[in-house]
């Protein structure tokens, strides 16, 4: 029986989820119809976008106004730079917000959006081409547009038909399809990426490994030919206990990488043996020589992907002249709630 004692609300409840899961399914269709529909004009727009040499300037009314804005902010966000004008405000002065070297792109289902079309006229003066979304390939806009990506008609999810429900994912989406090839087409790379998400978890996976690696008092140094027990002592002494040591050649140079849990297995074997005086010769022996590093300019969450690959938990942090600059334990990139990242580049 439901909290409230009415007996009626577990159908209710069943047709509250087979609405939403109909509605879900009818924007589905859409999009997947959509895949079919992308063509020439397509791969046009991408081209048009990202030989811009000045701003992606989106416009649009209602709902259609609103994934204009999210359509700039991605776009903004990876690489492109873009702005939103709002097309009532456009005609009484935002227009000077547009160059000749500018590309518009207007959204309207309808394409027959009132304000919207007036802004075609004093944007053809101004010398923006057009690319238009819309799902009406006979209309005004489509006519006076340079390029025109038509979804066509599509079946509002909405009870009534009425609400931009459909309409608006579709556009969203052709949004998203065109800021990721312009972002391609652009080559963006994450190092760019970071530059613009310097906040929150993604910001902090974008940071320099340097920016949070162990060094100074809390990097362990040995030399080869230390002892394995002298080398576990430095491992135990340094500050925040990392749990592995960086051992260096004669120059300098990075030479090994020993952690704890080369230890316990160093140890399990020495028992099984009942011979313990591996604790007296030298970290050479046992060190792992050409183990996997990350350089100090490499990204924090490039770092924590290779961590949780490789199912370790430290990395020897090694320049380009192969001199240790630090040591990466995992526990800091998850005290500082990094997310992995893409391939390292």
């Amino acid at each position: 029986m439901p909290p409230n004692g009415n007996p009626t609300l577990l159908s209710d409840d069943a047709q509250i989820l087979a609405g939403a899961k109909e509605l879900l399914e009818t924007e589905a269709r859409a999009l997947g119809q959509m895949g079919e529909l992308l063509d020439g004009s397509f791969v046009e727009a991408v081209r048009l976008i990202s030989s811009c040499e000045g701003r992606i300037v989106t416009t649009g009314i209602g709902k259609a106004g609103i994934i204009a804005r999210k359509i700039s902010a991605t776009l903004a966000s990876t690489g492109t730079p873009s702005v939103y004008l709002q097309p009532a405000e456009a005609i009484h002065g935002d227009l000077g917000r547009v160059t000749r070297g500018d590309v518009v792109l207007a959204l309207s289902n309808s394409g027959t959006t009132e304000e919207l079309l007036r802004l075609v006229g004093p944007l053809r003066s101004i010398g923006a081409p057009i690319v238009a979304i819309t799902g009406n390939g006979d209309s005004p806009l489509v006519s006076h547009a340079n390029v025109s990506l038509v979804y066509g008609r599509v079946t509002e999810a909405c009870p009534l038909g009425l609400a931009p429900t459909t309409s608006t994912t579709v556009m969203l989406a052709l949004g998203d399809a065109l800021a990721m090839e312009v972002l391609k087409a652009r080559n963006f790379s994450p190092t760019e990426f970071a530059r613009f998400h310097p906040g929150g978890n993604l910001g902090r996976s974008l940071m320099r490994v340097h920016e949070v690696m162990r060094q100074g008092d809390s990097l362990p140094l040995v030399a080869t030919g230390t002892s394995l027990a002298e080398a576990v002592e430095v491992m135990t002494s340094t500050p925040g206990r990392p749990g592995a040591v960086i051992v260096t050649a004669i120059d300098g140079q990075f030479a090994g990488f020993y952690t704890d849990g080369d230890l316990r297995r160093n140890l399990l074997a020495a028992r099984g043996r009942g011979n313990f005086e591996l604790l007296s010769r030298p970290i050479d022996e046992f060190m792992t020589h050409d183990p996997i590093t990350i350089g100090p300019e490499d990204l924090v969450g490039d770092a924590l992907r290779v961590l949780r690959e490789r199912k370790i938990d430290q990395l020897a942090v090694v320049d380009g002249e192969r001199q240790p600059s630090g040591l990466l334990d995992i526990q800091d990139l998850l005290d500082i709630k990094a997310l992995a990242w893409g391939p390292l580049t």
